[in-house]
């Protein structure tokens, strides 16, 4: 069947082969061409980029090795000290431990960030890209997050500084403002509590304003005694005196306590009573026990020596008698006294009538 006229090729659109093939081969020559005259360059960028990226995880590898080594070291230092008394309370391995590892995770972030961030760059400006508009994106964005995320912005970095100050760590026991209690987590954003009743607290570092550590150093145990203002004071000196040295004799009291037991003086006198107030250094944290202990062992040798104390007993010996009253021997007044009352009137006897008695 003969093809219309319409659907037949024109000579006009049928492609002259020898001209494609010599656009083709001109094609490949130029592409040849070019990838001689610049392999060099190439092959110069290339090498220039992987030598970047080797130096750069050599250097970064070496810093982590002698973080984790710094870190091991920390470590091995508290271990060392640990189990003694001292030891085991202020630089105990469970908070030097979280602490070395809280500081190293950040001085390894920190290191990483840098190194592989200038590698970034230098790579970038190998391959001859404009840097100027990249960093000050990057300028804007720092700045926009900076103030979307200022509070955890606070809470990392009021968490860092505590960490490397070593203002508190795990078993300290810290007044935080917000609140108080025993340390039991320390992070780089929030600071984990247990406080008195139980309960848990999660502080944000952010937050903290000031910190009362009550862990470190030493710490005070105080004792007041009232006794009556006729007491020997001479004698209640000696008489705790003799408390205290039998109480530093014994366990776990000689830790406990870090200095002598003094009696500072008279606190107050007052007309019945005077308050003589005791004192000692103690361990941190340990203070509220020993303080009881105190007052235990006060109380019974007070009472063994016939020292009175106000609000106890009174000792035997010196008992007094209360006055009798002199009113107790004097009956009440009675009616029936006074002959003229009513009273008596009723219960005199009815006299005899008068004149002759008639009988029968």
């Amino acid at each position: 069947m003969p093809w219309p006229a319409a659907l037949l090729p024109l000579a006009a659109d049928v492609p002259d082969a020898p001209a494609s093939v010599k656009e083709a081969q001109e094609s490949v020559t130029e592409a040849a061409s070019f990838i001689e005259q610049n392999w060099a360059t190439w092959l110069s960028i290339g090498l220039r980029i992987l030598l970047i990226v080797v130096i750069a995880a050599v250097i970064r590898s070496a810093v982590r090795k002698a973080l984790t080594k710094l870190i091991t070291r920390m470590n091995t230092s508290a271990e060392a000290v640990e189990g003694t008394a001292l030891g085991g309370l202020l630089v105990n391995a469970e908070r030097r431990r979280q602490r070395s590892e809280a500081i190293g995770s950040v001085l390894r972030s920190v290191a990483s960030f840098l190194i592989l961030g200038t590698a970034a760059l230098m790579v970038l400006a190998a391959l001859k890209i404009d840097l100027a508009p990249l960093l000050a994106s990057a300028g804007v964005a720092g700045v926009a997050i900076g103030f979307g995320a200022r509070n955890l912005v606070t809470d990392f970095l009021s968490g860092v500084f505590m960490i490397m100050e070593d203002q508190y760590g795990v078993g300290d026991k810290i007044d935080a403002g917000v609140a108080s209690g025993e340390v039991i987590e320390v992070g780089l954003r929030v600071t984990k509590l247990r406080g008195d009743n139980g309960e848990i607290w999660y502080v944000r570092n952010g937050e903290i304003k000031r910190i009362g550590n009550l862990s470190q150093g030493w710490a005070t145990a105080g004792v007041d005694v009232q006794v009556k203002p006729s007491e020997n004071l001479s004698r209640i000196r000696e008489v705790v005196k003799e408390v205290a040295d039998a109480m530093a004799k014994e366990s776990p009291w000689d830790e406990r306590l870090w200095g002598p037991v003094e009696v500072l003086g008279l606190d107050e006198v007052l007309l019945a009573s005077m308050t003589v107030k005791v004192s000692a250094k103690t361990m941190p944290g340990q203070q509220f026990a020993v303080e009881r202990e105190l007052r235990w062992r006060i109380k019974e040798a007070f009472d063994a020596a016939g020292i009175r104390i106000i609000g106890g007993a009174p000792a035997l010996d010196e008992e007094e008698e209360a006055p009798a009253d002199p009113s107790a021997s004097v009956a009440a007044p009675s009616a029936l006294a006074n002959p003229a009352s009513p009273q008596s009137l009723a219960t005199a006897p009815i006299p005899p009538p008068a004149g002759p008695r008639i009988t029968k």
